[in-house]
């Protein structure tokens, strides 16, 4: 629950088509966006927390709250800078994506080098 978190149903003023996550797509942009929901057909309220895609593919390298702290190295790489699209340089990574105002809240009292 957060003003940030979208519920995604159309792209660029029409109908989200399949290839971008239709019917419906979740869009956390303080989260990197190749672990982002790509498309929901059904929802399932659950007591525990589910184990995610990339949790079971690779546990050691990626757990549930995955690519939030960058100070959290990932197994075979570092996160602490990055590289953007169209920049030659590295410049640092910012927690939350640049986001940590807006969702450090829902973060609180959670060991991010634990939760990674």
């Amino acid at each position: 629950m957060n003003d940030l978190t979208l519920m995604v149903t159309g792209l660029y003023g029409k109908t989200l088509p399949a290839a971008n996550g239709a019917p419906l797509r979740l869009a956390v942009p303080w989260k990197l966006r190749l672990k982002s929901i790509k498309s929901i057909v059904k929802i399932d309220l659950v007591e525990e927390q589910p184990t995610s895609l990339w949790m079971s593919a690779a546990s050691n390298e990626y757990g549930f709250y995955s690519n939030v702290n960058p100070s959290v190295s990932h197994p075979r790489w570092l996160q602490d800078t990055e590289r953007r699209i169209g920049e030659l340089s590295r410049r640092k990574s910012l927690m939350f994506n640049g986001y940590e105002a807006q969702v450090q809240d829902l973060y609180k009292g959670m060991d991010l080098k634990r939760n990674y």
